[in-house]
């Protein structure tokens, strides 16, 4: 028995990393990828459903969604009925993963595993090695499941295993509160429920034991994104409190249902683990079909529950203030640099803080937002002062090469990161005052245009503080990439905008000048915050010395 118990807690141990690592995989390969398909979801609700269930299908985790939308919407880029509609798409995506794997893929495991191996050994590029790193995890997902199968089989025929069944179909509230439990403690309702569907399939548990198991994964998976977002802003709050109270609700309400019905005798086909994973399917389907029309009810009563926090935002700016300057610039040098680094990442901190709702106070003109972003410009541009004067009191004369091509790379950065603070408060804060006070409003195109480039923006901020840290070459020539990316979608924007401008759209007549500036404005931040990556390629040797064509006489 004991080394059946230590072979079932493997097993689901593994289950939970492979889990884990598939979804971490796809974030590190395609994050601007899945950050604009998300910046997206404003067009419709049923566009942002199939978003959420498109992404959750791609990360294997609905709580992986969740931390998206709740830093969306902490941005101000999506209203919190997108929010409710992205998540209730994602809980029905997160079931289709669920049934897909629990299906017997054995025969595929091998192979998965030495096409994963092979990727991420021999591959060459950065998003080469984390496919390599899914594939894998995908197939550490199946091998996990034979070994609970395999774990379980002797317990079958067991008279324990009677007595527990036994209590529970008497109890399916204990059930209930178990799955939740263990769900919102594991951290993966996918887990759990392939692990309950496991063991439907095993015949462990009857039916309506398995349903109240679900019903209760389904709870401990909403639970796990009201959690995540305590304390967070107030509208990723009102998001995971909403969907609280539609799947959590349903699922309670499921269950009074269940307690009253006869399941076991309602036809369903299949196994008892087909007949869990369909029913899984069903109840995440329910939930989205009639929640759909319910997210902008559910948007106001969260607004009425769960009210704005203070708008001067003391609280914050005082956290950012904190300076990480806290080594003698005269000791260690290692050191030094490392507090530098810290020091930059909180001045980046307060920049994606100014950066990141900008776009929502373009569209708003909200006077309140724009004054907490501007008090955050002295701050920045005392953390640069900062940085670079603890960076001269440095012992230049003991650095080796290394140290002082860091030190300047550092000191380099911070002053673009200062200027990117510039750009948000002084240009793009001003057509946000503009586009209010003369009371005009972008195409729905042009608006769509601007807020992808934003959502690129923000994406490659958080990648140039990756190189900022690892200096990985491969990452810092993914930024590169997205620097020309950057431009192409520019120009791509301002050909539409002048085709509209030849169509006669009044809109984009009233805002050519507006667009046109924050274009330009974005692109100039994205420059900014991609110069770290150059240094990194110039030292080992992979950048041209001049892109000017050679003087052939």
């Amino acid at each position: 028995m004991y080394f059946i118990i230590v072979q079932l807690v493997a097993a689901i141990v593994l289950l939970l990393w492979a889990v884990r690592m598939v979804r971490t995989a796809v974030e590190r390969a395609y994050a601007a990828e899945l950050k604009r398909t998300l910046g997206r979801a404003e067009r419709s609700r049923f566009g942002a459903a199939a978003i959420g269930m498109a992404l959750a299908i791609a990360l294997q985790s609905s709580t992986a969604v969740a931390a998206l939308a709740a830093n969306f919407a902490g941005g101000g880029l999506i209203s919190v009925a997108t929010g409710l509609a992205l998540m209730l798409g994602a809980y029905l995506g997160s079931a289709f993963v669920a049934s897909i794997l629990s299906f017997d893929l054995s025969l595929f495991t091998a192979p998965l595993i030495i096409i994963g191996g092979l990727l991420f050994l021999r591959g060459n590029e950065r998003r080469t090695k984390q496919v390599g790193r899914m594939v894998l995890g995908i197939a550490f997902v199946l091998l996990s499941l034979e070994m609970v199968s395999e774990a379980t089989a002797p317990w079958r025929d067991s008279d324990v295993l009677g007595v527990v069944v036994g209590y529970l179909r008497g109890d399916l509230w204990t059930s209930f509160a178990v799955a939740a439990l263990i769900t919102w403690l594991s951290y993966s309702s996918v887990a759990s429920v392939l692990v309950i569907i496991t063991f439907g399939t095993a015949g462990l548990i009857p039916i309506e034991i398995a349903a109240a198991f679900l019903l209760g994964a389904n709870l401990g998976g909403t639970l796990i994104a009201f959690g995540m977002t305590r304390g967070g802003d107030v509208r990723a709050r009102r998001i995971a409190a909403g969907a609280l109270v539609m799947r959590g609700g349903a699922a309670l309400l499921c269950l009074i249902l269940l307690q009253v019905s006869q399941i076991h005798q309602s036809g369903l086909p299949g196994t008892v683990g087909q007949q869990a994973s369909l029913l899984h399917i069903l109840f995440n389907l329910g939930v989205l079909l009639a929640g759909l029309p319910l997210v902008r009810v559910i948007e106001r009563l969260m607004a009425m529950i769960i009210k704005d926090l203070p708008l001067p935002g003391q609280s914050d700016i005082a956290r950012l203030r904190r300076t990480a300057l806290v080594a003698d610039p005269q000791g260690n040098i290692d050191a030094s640099l490392a507090s530098a680094t810290r020091e930059l990442l909180r001045m980046s901190e307060m920049v994606e803080v100014m950066l990141q709702p900008v776009m929502e106070i373009v569209r708003s003109g909200d006077k309140a937002a724009i004054r907490r972003v501007k008090d955050l410009e002295p701050e920045v541009d005392g953390a640069n002062r900062a940085i670079k004067l603890f960076l001269t009191r440095l012992n230049w004369d003991n650095m080796d090469a290394d140290q002082a091509r860091r030190a300047s790379d550092l000191s380099t950065f911070a002053i673009s990161l200062e200027q990117a603070g510039d750009i948000v408060a002084r240009q793009l804060l001003r057509v946000a005052d503009q586009k209010s006070e003369r009371r005009i409003a972008f195409s729905a195109q042009g608006w769509q245009e601007l807020t992808d480039l934003h959502a690129r923006v923000l994406a490659n901020m958080q990648l140039a503080l990756n190189v900022l840290v690892s200096e990985d070459a491969e990452s810092a020539r993914q930024l590169v990439a997205e620097k020309d990316e950057v431009g192409l979608m520019e120009r791509a924007s301002m050909e539409k905008h002048f085709a509209r401008l030849r169509s006669g759209d009044p809109n984009s007549f009233e805002t050519s000048e507006l667009h046109l500036e924050t274009m330009h404005a974005l692109r100039r931040i994205n420059s900014l915050l991609t110069g770290i990556a150059y240094s990194i390629l110039s030292e080992q040797g992979e950048l041209l010395p001049t892109k000017l064509v050679a003087d052939k006489l």
